[in-house]
């Protein structure tokens, strides 16, 4: 008797399992991207990675030989540029990439991602006693297979060209900077919109900006602000300096002054747990000071405009 309900019971649970187990929809797939014509576009070979779905492209530079601290310095050990990519769905995809560049590429190939509707997110070294020095530019993007991977394809491109023209590291931006100051301040001010600071010929400006850390107010005094100093002459002159940015300022900022011609040498951050959190930009400009200044104005009125 017990055998008999033993095998009744045995008999409806395989029923109930039969009723269910139809009703189980496999397990979702994440959403594909075109992994073929991501390599046909950017020119470059991929490696596909099941388990994050991204695939990643890379590529060593080999063609410059790299010294750290005296060691030669193989692409494994940190010299490989690389971008990846992941779907977004419905149909759109990301794109994450670190692009390993010499100081005479850094600018060109961010104007090449910025026109080709890629955003530039930072830019610093990772190494000391490099030589020549190298300098790591962080790329990303959200878009279509096709903007994404042409997009890539031009900063290689744009590094291959610097390179076919001259083998090696350029040691110095082109143009010419006068020994002796003598920037004359009115004009400036009137260019800028506001009044600076003179000294021994040179011309400064400071813009202050605010914030919390800790719980404590912090301002202008404490680091938080954007300035330019100018030194040279009306003719040959020089600009640098610091852009404080909220993230949503960025890509205006840097827009604005490679559309000015002005050099971007810096993109990080200054402070950790700040609020709003800040980023701060370093560039470097050479030419008339005046026209240094109109474009120094137009990133202003660029970074005053961006959505905060």
């Amino acid at each position: 008797m017990m055998t008999s309900k033993i095998r009744r019971t045995a008999r409806a649970a395989l029923v109930a399992f039969a009723f269910i187990v139809p009703l189980q929809k496999p397990q979702a797939q994440g959403p594909s991207m075109d992994t073929a014509r991501i390599e046909s576009l950017s020119g470059l070979k991929g490696t596909f990675y099941k388990d994050e779905n991204v695939f990643r492209l890379s590529k060593p530079r080999d063609d410059v030989k790299v010294l750290v601290d005296r060691l030669s310095m193989p692409p494994f050990m940190g010299l490989t540029s690389w971008a990846a990519f992941t779907p977004m769905p419905p149909s759109r995809v990301m794109v994450m990439g670190d692009l390993v560049l010499f100081e005479d590429e850094v600018n060109p190939v961010m104007s090449a991602a910025l026109d080709s509707g890629l955003e530039v997110t930072a830019l610093h070294n990772h190494f000391f006693f490099d030589e020549p020095k190298v300098y790591f530019m962080h790329i990303g993007g959200m878009g279509s297979v096709d903007q994404l991977a042409t997009g890539v394809k031009k900063l290689f491109d744009t590094v291959t060209e610097i390179r076919a023209a001259q083998p090696q590291p350029a040691r110095q931006f082109p143009g010419d900077i006068a020994p002796q100051s003598s920037i004359a301040a009115q004009p400036m001010e009137a260019i800028l919109g506001r009044k600076g600071e003179s000294n021994n010929g040179m011309f400064k400006i400071v813009i202050g900006r605010s914030g919390k850390m800790h719980g404590m107010r912090i301002g202008n005094q404490m680091g938080v602000n954007t300035w330019a100093g100018f030194a040279g002459t009306d003719e040959q002159a020089v600009v640098d300096g610091d852009f404080a940015m909220l993230e949503s300022e960025l890509q205006p900022v840097l827009r604005a002054m490679r559309k000015a011609g002005i050099n971007i040498v810096a993109i990080h951050q200054h402070m950790s747990q700040e609020q709003p959190r800040y980023l701060f930009l370093h560039y470097w400009g050479k030419g008339k000071a005046l026209d240094l200044a109109r474009g120094l104005k137009a990133t202003l009125d660029a970074q005053a405009a961006a959505p905060k």
